[in-house]
């Protein structure tokens, strides 16, 4: 955010010149680092060393002659980049006003598989520079960069209607290129948009006026940029990140940053994580105390009294502070190879916090060139869509257009550790607040007690045709003959009731583990020993289930039956309808079956059942294990 600091008086803190970010951005091979190149070369702010590199290097089937300078090498650093022509990570490069501002520019990549780099460039803007081609027009990255810095609060956006040239300055082309944006920038509640018609690589209307377009008569992209001001920032209740905790003899206080609102002497602070309250007794800074301390600012809080803050901790204003919930609407820029899988768990990385959560609804995805939102089951790669998640723990998030800090987040694969999504709260889904659980005097150990046996979760999985509701079955009879209470969850039976309207895609699946890992749950706080037999294809479903029980109460037993046995067998007719075409989701046809990488116990397809099941029962009730 741009901040201006007071002069360099005793306790006003230290001058910085006013900071603008800006994210420039647009369809790979729009010209953008050319147009950077050519701003920041004739604004004097790369070194002579780099212009020089860039008279004398030369990409392949480069046009530009040597000794001409190529703007495009300024800021394209990596090898990658310069051999194949296009920017593939953000280059950051700081441009010199002649004002003395300074502006720090993100050149982000135009390729689809690098949306995620732009809009980690985009949630640290205060304005865009969109670049458009001319000649190829608007393209669906075109709208997509738009639209995510419409998401990530960016509220001002320059567009360069660049390579001009290449139509001959066409005063049609020009509005009719703009008249579109426009449009669909206020759709999206960008409100301050300027396109101008420019040729980055001829110089027109980059830092000088161009004689070839004379049907315009608005500033250069140069002076368009020195006359941005931030808009006037609303009032805000204050969100204030502990960063360190700072003691001397007689001193205690908070080091931190001013992420939202203001903060000064008197002021009543809550600790969202525990609900400590206290008031602000000193705002400290190395030159001395300040009377207040705005959005932005580096500051020591120092409180009349000791409550319990640790690093990381979030100091919040009175009276509006967040409050903690489990259940959050949300717009999720989806950057992930994999497409998200509603009823999947993944990581919720706020800040320093880190939770579990899953998406329990996909409410639509936005199609980002009409700006339509339409019913979807899925996300793909650059899909942005609107969500529910849920998570583990409560979590103090704002809506994304209070605090940028506090209402974004990250959902991280717990497998793989990739981001793959970037969120922005919407707000927050007030049944959470409304669910208060409640503690029974007869638990789960009276319920156990009383049945005289330990609960456990013996979750069965295989591919289809391994024979798994069989040895449930058996293991089933097996517990009963010795007096032990069981229940088994068998796959088909449960599609035929709870989950009848879940089909066979990956998400579908996920949602249907879920669904049954809960009711496994609540059997086994039943003081039952219930038997899972599920085909459960992907291990971070089953991941995801066994995360749910305590150590000790999930036993995952892998029921080896080789595919080629499966379908010999094939009890169900599946694997006919598979081979004939009428069953394209079956698994391990044409859908992947994820074996256990380390399962509790391995079973072979191929061992007598009741050999099998007396093994197993060791392990269920180990004071009736078999005596060796």
């Amino acid at each position: 955010m741009t901040q201006t600091i007071a002069p360099p008086e005793r306790g006003q803190g230290v001058v910085h010149r006013p900071l603008v970010h800006m994210v420039a951005c647009g369809s790979v091979d729009d010209g953008k680092s050319t147009l950077i190149g050519r701003l920041l070369a004739e604004t004097d702010s790369i070194p002579e060393d780099q212009l020089e590199h860039a008279r004398t290097v030369r990409r392949g089937g480069s046009s530009i002659p040597v000794g001409e300078i190529d703007y495009s090498l300024v800021t394209d650093g990596l090898e990658a980049e310069r051999e194949q022509g296009i920017t593939i990570d953000v280059a950051y490069r700081q441009l010199q006003l002649p004002s003395g501002r300074r502006v720090v520019i993100a050149d982000s990549p135009g390729h689809e598989q690098y949306t995620r780099n732009m809009a980690v460039a985009a949630s640290n803007a205060d304005l865009a520079l969109l670049v458009v081609d001319a000649d190829r027009g608007l393209r669906p990255q075109t709208h997509r960069h738009l639209t995510v810095c419409a998401l990530m609060g960016v509220s001002s956006v320059i567009v360069a209607i660049n390579k001009m040239d290449a139509v001959g300055f066409s005063q049609d082309v020009f509005e009719g290129l703009a008249g579109p944006l426009e449009a669909d920038a206020r759709r999206l509640g960008v409100t301050d948009v300027r396109c101008i018609p420019v040729s980055a690589l001829a110089g027109d209307n980059v830092t000088v006026r161009s004689g070839s377009t004379p049907y315009y008569e608005g500033p250069t992209v140069l002076e368009a940029l020195a006359a941005w001001d931030p808009p006037h920032p609303e009032q805000r209740p204050l969100r204030f990140a502990v960063q360190y905790v700072t003691r001397a003899p007689g001193f205690r206080g908070y080091a931190g940053t001013v992420l939202a609102g203001s903060v000064g002497p008197g002021d009543q602070v809550v600790v969202t994580a525990n609900g400590g309250r206290a008031r602000v007794e000193r705002v400290s800074t190395f030159d001395g105390d300040l009377e207040r301390a705005e959005t932005g600012s580096a500051v020591t809080l120092v409180l009349d009294r000791e409550i319990d803050v640790t690093r990381g901790d979030l100091l919040a204003g009175e009276p509006d502070p967040p409050t903690p919930s489990t259940a959050f609407a949300a717009e999720l820029v989806w950057v992930g190879e994999e497409p998200l899988m509603h009823g999947r768990s993944y990581l919720l990385v706020s800040g320093p916090k880190v939770v579990p959560a899953t998406v329990t609804a996909l409410r639509g995805r936005l199609e980002v060139t009409s700006g339509q939102e339409v019913a979807a089951r899925r996300l793909e790669m650059n899909d942005i869509g609107r969500v529910e998640i849920a998570t583990d723990a409560p979590v103090a998030l704002d809506p994304y257009g209070l605090c940028r800090d506090t209402g974004g987040f990250l959902l991280v694969d717990r497998v793989t550790c990739d981001t793959v999504a970037a969120g922005l709260v919407g707000h927050v889904l007030r049944r959470s607040d409304n669910v208060v659980p409640h503690n029974y005097v007869v638990d789960r150990s009276a319920r156990a007690r009383l049945k005289n046996q330990h609960p456990r979760v013996v979750w069965v999985t295989g591919l289809p045709g391994a024979g798994k509701s069989t040895f449930a079955d058996a293991l089933e009879r097996r517990l009963h003959a010795m007096g032990l209470h069981t229940y088994v969850l068998d796959g088909d039976n449960v599609r035929k009731a709870m989950n009848r309207d879940l089909g066979f895609t990956p998400e579908d699946r996920a949602e249907n583990v879920r669904r049954v890992a809960e009711t496994a749950h609540l059997l086994l706080d039943a003081g039952l020993i219930v038997i899972v037999a599920l085909v459960s294809p992907f291990r971070a479903d089953r991941r995801r289930a066994r995360e749910i029980f305590d150590p000790g109460d999930f036993i995952e037993v892998f029921l080896d039956t080789p595919l080629e046995v499966c379908a010999r067998r094939d009890p169900k007719g599946l694997y006919s309808k598979a081979d004939c075409g009428s069953l394209p989701n079956m698994t391990g046809v044409g859908q992947e079956y994820e074996a256990p990488e380390h399962p509790d116990f391995v079973v072979d397809g191929a061992l007598a059942l009741d050999e099998a099941v007396e093994l197993l029962v060791g392990a269920v009730v180990p004071e009736h294990a078999p005596e060796n």
